[in-house]
């Protein structure tokens, strides 16, 4: 897929296969200014390759969230592009080069991203709407079919429901979802699916409280390294 509802916007799907992690990359196609959404640390090789070969300029790097699955790719990127600044939502708590808050507005030429806070998995969780394709990218707050956990890391299952009830599922139905995760084949949803189908979300707010109480999850297995290099937006000197 190279073009979501703007033509005017070059947009890639990439993929990290170890912690099943989408990265977005979204341009300008007249100016060629670019963001990267969601970078990976083992796949900036390829995410750089790309935007080389497209002739873009990238001004950032954004993250959604401090991940706990995987290290970002930030802060490698701003070593070999020291003219790329690093995003984070200011809940995070975490080092970047720009905080952002809900209303905040991201732009790269004549596109922007609109910041909407979605706690819940994270205090710090963004969820990034872009009007013009009609595309909200949630990262791991809104997944297709599921949401991200909320058993640790300032996880709460109410901020959560509610983040997604009135963030994301306040935007029209016909905006695509693009997920930061996907362990199933499936690459998009959109606001309408998910809020008739999805098994959780669909739910009343106690029982979407029951449902996450009751996941018994397994601990993430890069979490005791990825955690503390995110915090320090993917670097540890």
């Amino acid at each position: 897929m190279t073009h979501i509802g703007d033509v005017s916007l070059i947009f890639r799907q990439l993929f990290e296969k170890t912690s099943s992690t989408y990265t977005y990359l979204l341009a300008d196609t007249e100016t060629r200014e670019a963001v990267l959404i969601d970078p990976v640390l083992e796949t900036v090789d390829r995410d750089l390759r790309i935007i080389k070969e497209l002739n873009l300029k990238l001004l950032f790097a954004i993250n959604t969230h401090v991940h706990a699955d995987h290290i970002t790719g930030s802060g490698t990127i701003k070593k070999k592009m020291d003219t790329v600044k690093s995003v984070l939502g200011k809940a995070s708590k975490a080092k970047a080069d720009i905080h952002v808050d809900d209303g905040d507005e991201i732009k790269f030429g004549h596109k922007k991203l609109l910041v909407r806070t979605t706690p819940g998995h994270t205090d710090g969780c963004i969820s990034l709407v872009c009007h013009s394709a009609k595309a909200v990218f949630t990262g791991d707050a809104l997944l297709i079919r599921g949401c991200g956990r909320t058993d640790f890391q300032q996880g709460n299952s109410y901020s959560l429901y509610d983040s997604i009830h009135k963030k994301v599922f306040s935007l029209p139905n016909d905006y695509l979802i693009f997920p930061g995760h996907d362990y199933t084949g499936q690459t998009c949803s959109s606001v309408g699916e998910e809020k008739q189908l999805n098994p959780r979300l669909s739910k009343q707010r106690e029982d979407f409280k029951k449902i996450m109480d009751n996941l018994n999850l397994p601990y993430p297995a890069q979490i005791d390294k990825a955690l503390p290099a995110n915090l320090v937006c993917g670097v540890q000197e």
